[in-house]
């Protein structure tokens, strides 16, 4: 191979691996990307007021009067199921101590 193909090769090999290694420079005569449209590129400030959860204590007190009560029952339907037994209302008031208790957490933990 003579000197001036052997030399057109080699700067071929140059400039597509310099190409390549360029990819996000500015090119001249190209225009540059446009500016994000969010100026905050998603960051939320600390300043940012959130809506406040109200909580009704009363109707907390309640919910919580309400699961503890029907939760004192649950031992002796357990007792009357191990006699042989199942009182009608045992599940019914399993779905209602965790109807109240799923209540509370989201009143408490919003």
């Amino acid at each position: 191979m003579s000197k001036p193909g052997f030399a057109a090769i080699a700067l071929l090999v140059c400039a597509v691996s310099t190409g390549a290694q360029m990819k996000d420079v500015y090119t001249p005569g190209l225009p540059p990307p446009p500016a994000p449209l969010d100026p905050d590129h998603g960051k939320t400030t600390p300043d940012t007021p959130k809506m406040q959860h109200r909580v009704d204590p009363v109707k907390l007190q309640q919910d919580a009067d309400n699961l503890a009560r029907t939760a004192q029952t649950i031992p002796t339907d357990v007792a009357n199921i191990r006699r042989g037994t199942l009182p009608k209302d045992t599940l019914d008031k399993l779905k209602e101590i965790e109807k109240l208790s799923k209540r509370l957490r989201s009143e408490l933990n919003p």
